[in-house]
């Protein structure tokens, strides 16, 4: 399942040249190659020699079969992690790893009444349990080794909205934008960005409409929110490209379009940067 991987990062004042050249190098001794930019939003998907333990700080990080292991980094992660890989032969490795930090796009709106800012009490409630829901289904952790064949994007469409964005209204900060808008047509089909199993088909949540989550494997999840409609259920095995739902504009949305996110486990991650995530199939 696992394909050979390169280490692709930006380099920057977090990631010196240097380091970037002893990953390379210890990587072809060592069989550990990673994948993914070590920046805020970040994807890494990485393979190990088979039964090899790794630790990212003191979190012991679930490994396949082939070695496949995979974690991430948040939209404004700036902790300093060591990856640690114990080979079954007793060798160890340790690399350092500090996310890049980002810029987003930020816009101010002034002038929003007071009734409009503050949230009915019912549609609070109710968006908890819209939340609790998303949560669970973003804790699984199966076996599934899927995130390590890379992902492509779940619509044709141009992008409208982009991970990390935020919005203050009157000087108050809203929740930022974690997932990636694109435009389309109510009825356009919505494709699995990678093959998983669904573990969420909501069709009307409060805030993000028809929500449906796919799970690629070790945390990693696909979520797509104010779909028109379903094709799918709970438990169903999808294939990467397989037409899974419909775009729609329900729950929260001012129009027909697709918001896809992605997560290793409660972290939001870019699902721009996880396109770009290099495989050789």
């Amino acid at each position: 399942m696992f394909k050979s991987f390169t280490f692709s990062v930006p380099v920057s004042k977090s990631l010196p040249l240097l380091l970037v050249t002893s990953l390379v190098s210890l990587s072809a001794q060592a069989k550990l190659t990673l994948s993914g930019e070590v920046i805020q939003g970040g994807l890494i998907v990485g393979q190990a020699t088979p039964g090899a333990v790794v630790k990212l700080n003191d979190k012991v990080l679930k490994v396949g079969k082939q070695g496949e292991f995979a974690f991430g980094f948040g939209r404004d992660d700036k902790s300093r992690y060591q990856l640690v890989v114990t080979n079954p032969d007793g060798t160890t490795e340790q690399k350092t790893l500090t996310p890049e930090t980002r810029e987003y796009k930020i816009q101010r709106v002034n002038g929003i009444k007071k009734s409009i800012m503050k949230p009915n009490p019912k549609a609070v409630a109710r968006a908890k349990k819209d939340s609790a829901q998303v949560r669970t289904a973003r804790a699984t952790d199966s076996d599934l080794t899927y995130f390590a064949d890379g992902f492509v994007a779940p619509i044709k469409g141009i992008v409208t909205g982009v991970y990390g964005s935020q919005r203050f209204y009157n000087g108050e900060p809203r929740t930022p934008h974690y997932g990636l808008d694109y435009a389309g047509d109510k009825g356009d089909p919505v494709k699995a960005p990678a093959d998983g199993v669904v573990t969420l088909t909501v069709a009307d949540m409060f805030y993000s409409g028809g929500t449906m989550i796919i799970d690629h494997g070790h945390g990693v999840s696909s979520t797509f929110l104010h779909l028109s409609d379903s094709y799918v259920k709970v438990g169903d095995k999808v294939k990467q490209g397989d037409v899974v739902a419909a775009v729609g504009s329900t729950g929260r949305s001012t129009g027909p379009h697709l918001d896809w996110r992605i997560n290793w486990f409660n972290v939001r991650l870019d699902p721009a940067l996880a396109l770009k995530i290099q495989t050789n199939n």
